[in-house]
């Protein structure tokens, strides 16, 4: 019997992938479902998976590698996705599939199989980090061949075989969480008129309810990479752990956001991304201490190619590999320690020092100093002006000003 490998998270489009897959190709069922950090969500898909079909089920703990080799590189490069949005689910979909491929050939398969939807990103993301890695291998994306219309339809679907899903009709949101955040999408948050509802969060605590003193955490960087929590030298899955748990309690980290889809349509989603928030933040204060004006400038420019790469789903591709060279020169010297004042959903530096900063107290002091000569800026400013008063002399002379 031919083989198919599913990306299989135990939720609602998944649950009724299996049965589809085996009554429409004949295939037998291989779920594959990597833990990212979702830790208890994890326990029931084993059985869940075998109950519901599945031939045999892999449980990938690829954590470590997910903030090593996906989280830190986009830290790195300061990527944000139109501002807002720090790629939480962007960067896990390249892994999971680099997973899938890596079972498909373990297992003989023919084939890869996911849950995205015909509308959203994710297909786009699953099926280019396949071609890239094995572009022999069948993808089957049932959401765009099924009758199924809706996550209404899929819950019909799935009770009448049977098949218990974490969702209900009642409450349809399609979340997707790992160690790096935790979205939320569909039912009342379609209409971006509506506030979400504070019992919907799950890793941050609403703002309003938060501590009402401040909290301080101290975070070291070296090479542009976190090392260290409040002096305590920490692993990286653990450092995110510890540092969701603080950021979230002081209600820092939720982003409530209108993005473009790569398909052509806008979405809204409501993000928890307690510790990227804080890391985020941290790792800007340390570039502005480091790097020159110059550089940092274009690493700007960089940062939002970077982001669009890793939204898009290019992920292993030549570009975001040569963009990943140039982000590491930057870092040689992103090297420091940032202390983050967190209170009530806000998060601002409190504090930072680097071995390696370019900022010199005595030469930007507004008091005396026996450095700078304040004479030199007239002719510095003389040439710096120089084309705009070539340009403007040259029209009073044509007449036209």
């Amino acid at each position: 019997m031919p083989k198919v490998v599913l990306a299989y998270s135990g939720g609602l489009d998944t649950s009724i992938i299996i049965p589809w897959l085996k009554e429409n190709y004949g295939y037998e069922v291989i779920a594959m479902a990597a833990d990212l950090g979702q830790g208890e969500e994890l326990a029931p898909l084993r059985e869940k998976a075998i109950k519901t079909g599945a031939g045999k089920i892999y449980i990938e703990d690829v954590q470590r590698e997910f903030v090593e080799d996906y989280i830190y590189p986009t830290l790195k490069a300061g990527a944000i996705y139109e501002g807002k949005y720090l790629l939480g689910t962007s960067m896990a979909r390249p892994l999971i599939a680099k997973k899938l491929v890596e079972i498909a050939r373990k297992e003989g398969a023919e084939a890869i199989a996911h849950g995205a939807t015909g509308k959203g990103n994710d297909q786009v993301r699953f099926e280019l980090a396949v071609k890239a890695l094995a572009p022999d291998l069948k993808v089957i994306a049932p959401w765009r061949e099924w009758d199924i219309r809706s996550r209404e339809d899929a819950v019909d679907y799935a009770e009448a075989r049977g098949i218990p899903v974490p969702v209900t009709k009642a409450r349809p949101y399609s979340m997707d969480r790992n160690l790096w955040h935790l979205s939320h999408e569909g039912a009342d948050l379609e209409d971006p008129w509506n506030e979400p509802q504070e019992d919907m969060l799950v890793l941050i605590t609403p703002p309003r309810q938060a501590p009402d003193q401040p909290a301080y955490v101290t975070l070291d960087f070296e090479r542009g990479i976190p090392v260290k929590l409040d002096g305590e030298a920490l692993d990286p899955v653990a450092l995110i752990r510890k540092l969701n748990a603080v950021a979230g309690a002081n209600g820092v980290g939720i982003v409530d956001m209108v993005e473009n889809r790569l398909v052509g349509m806008k979405s809204r989603g409501i993000y928890e991304t307690p510790a990227g928030t804080v890391l985020f933040a941290a790792h800007r204060e340390i570039e502005l201490l480091t790097l020159d004006r110059a550089t940092l400038h274009f690493k700007e420019s960089v940062a939002l190619r970077y982001a669009e790469l890793v939204y898009d789903g290019v992920w292993f591709a030549p570009l975001r590999e040569a963009l990943d060279a140039f982000v590491d020169s930057t870092q040689r010297t992103v090297t420091g320690t940032v202390v983050m004042k967190l209170y009530k959903g806000n998060c601002s530096p409190a504090g930072a020092k680097s071995p390696y900063s370019l900022y010199d107290q005595e030469l930007s002091t507004f008091s005396r100093d026996e450095i700078y000569n304040q004479r030199d800026a007239e002719g510095f400013i003389n040439l710096f002006g120089l084309p705009l008063k070539v340009r403007a002399m040259m029209e009073q002379k044509a007449g036209l000003r």
